[in-house]
């Protein structure tokens, strides 16, 4: 039962406030700082269960107070409050089974954002590039720090292949549904005829991965450094300051050259190599999962069709969950909070249904 594990929650939240107050505690910083966290992911959910508590002592009263108000006018101003407080207590009870959903242990991490051109040659660069501006744009309205990683651009102002890095409270938990095919559908600048032409690029989005998480042994790499090259192999740099590193076990390679400094272009690289060593054996660990108990919101698989932008229609539509949004301009410039908590919503939906019972 909910009220079991929310009462459960509460004397845990208890005891771990007598805890972080022990100073014998507090002289083990390490395991101090381990219980303050946790204190503060249950602190969330022990308040909005006081409050769900209140409401329900204040319906209790109201129900004593009419079975003994004999006044009309008093009666029915009873109802009222019952009727309000009864939808307050149906909301509290969503909010509720939301925030005892198993969380994601990535949720609060920060992201690194991959995305390539892929079929449809210039026309999917510059796809990609508009994607690009896109995250950026809205990571802006979210004061996340952006840091470009790696980027390959064409000589018309697309990417091949752009790898950035985005910092900020839940910026994983937002974005990790982001994985996958984008398709775009529109007329390009250099088509005479006026013909709609379909183009994709794929996106990943990896959460941030520290070195205790994933140790990463020096004589599994090969780092090779080259000299950084600008649009069409101009020469920006006459220093061997780029970097390639290649994890020799699974043949992953990844390149940095946005730095000056060749330390600083290695240690970038090699925090994207973490995340995708860290991806693969998820994405292994995943595989294992039976279908049923798969998200319906998609598996993250970069080879899945997820969405679709469709410029003369000015639409977008989300494949998944059967979203479409008939402002185009607006969420190419950053506008996709409204998608993001669909397909939030829709998750947190299917795993209350996995879970089964979910009744108070």
């Amino acid at each position: 039962m909910i009220l079991d594990r929310l009462n459960f929650i509460e004397n845990k939240y208890d005891e771990l406030s007598v805890k972080i107050s022990d100073p014998s505690i507090m002289a083990n910083q390490n395991e101090w700082r381990k219980l303050c966290k946790e204190h503060s992911e249950l602190e969330i959910v022990v308040n909005k269960y006081k409050e769900y508590k209140n409401v329900l002592e204040e319906i209790e009263i109201n129900k004593e107070m009419l079975s003994e108000e004999n006044d009309r006018d008093m009666r029915e101003m009873v109802q009222e409050e019952l009727k309000s407080l009864s939808e307050q207590k149906d909301i509290f009870e969503k909010e509720l089974q939301i925030l005892l959903l198993p969380k994601d242990p990535n949720d609060d991490k920060n992201v690194f954002i991959e995305i390539r051109g892929g079929a449809g040659g210039e026309e999917a660069a510059l796809f990609a590039a508009n994607l690009f501006r896109m995250y950026t744009r809205y990571a802006e309205t979210q004061r996340w720090k952006i840091e470009l990683m790696s980027s390959n651009e064409t000589d018309i102002g697309g990417f091949k292949e752009v790898v950035f890095m985005l910092r900020g409270d839940g910026a994983y938990s937002k974005l990790k549904y982001e994985s996958g095919v984008h398709r775009v559908q529109r007329v390009p600048d250099t088509e005479s005829s006026g013909r709609i032409h379909t183009s994709t690029a794929t996106v990943a989005v990896l959460p941030e991965v520290d070195d205790v998480e994933l140790e990463i042994s020096e004589k599994d790499l090969r780092i090779d450094v080259f000299r950084a090259s600008g649009h069409g192999g101009q020469c920006v740099n006459t220093t061997d300051s780029a970097v390639r590193v290649t994890h020799l076990p699974t043949g992953l390679v990844v390149s940095c050259q946005d730095e000056k400094s060749q330390l600083k272009n290695k240690e970038k690289a090699l925090k994207v190599l973490r995340a995708r060593l860290f991806e693969k054996a998820e994405a292994e660990r995943a595989a294992g999962i039976a279908e049923d108990r798969k998200s319906q919101v998609g598996t993250g698989d970069r080879s899945e069709r997820i969405r679709t932008y469709n410029y003369p229609q000015g639409r977008v539509t989300d494949h998944r969950i059967g979203l479409t949004l008939y402002k185009l301009d607006a969420f190419l410039n950053g506008d996709i909070e409204e998608m993001i908590h669909a397909l939030i919503t829709e998750d947190q939906a299917e795993k209350m249904k996995a879970m089964g019972n979910t009744d108070f």
